[in-house]
């Protein structure tokens, strides 16, 4: 977004905020209640730090979007994919190796994982063998059997 204030003294009371995207877009009028520069700027430090904290927290667990498994089984998979994301948050390639790997140890041969952010997917799989899960807000894990 493009800022700019209405004067540049130490004191400013107005702001104007103008998508980037949407140049045509309309501009909008903010009014800061008279905050100088700097107090704003502590405030958006540490609301960002806030919102940056409520966003961990609130997506640091799994979510399952859609499973068959049996509950055992669908526990021990969510705990593997979690432990795999967190083992290797820079490298879904490691992270679907290691899941696969032990889900071929634990509950026999012909597991497949994908993970990553914004993909679809149509697979065919063996009945109860599918769970489809996000980790860490936007990282999708789909780890299904077909032999």
């Amino acid at each position: 977004m493009m800022m700019q204030t209405s004067h540049e003294r130490g004191n400013y009371s107005k702001v104007w905020i103008r998508p980037q995207k949407k140049p045509d877009h309309p501009w909008i009028y903010i009014d800061n209640g008279g905050q100088t520069k700097q107090e704003l700027q502590m405030a958006e430090t540490a609301e960002s730090k806030k919102e940056e904290a409520d966003y961990k927290r609130l997506h640091s667990f799994p979510l399952i979007r859609h499973t068959d498994m049996p509950e055992e089984m669908r526990v021990e998979t969510m705990e593997l994919c979690v432990t795999a994301c967190e083992k290797f948050a820079t490298n879904n390639e490691s992270a679907a190796k290691m899941i696969k790997e032990s889900m071929d140890k634990k509950f026999g041969s012909s597991w497949h994982v994908v993970i990553g952010e914004g993909f679809g997917f149509e697979v065919t799989h063996e009945v109860k063998n599918l769970l489809y899960m996000f980790f860490g807000g936007s990282l999708a894990v789909c780890v299904w059997k077909c032999s």
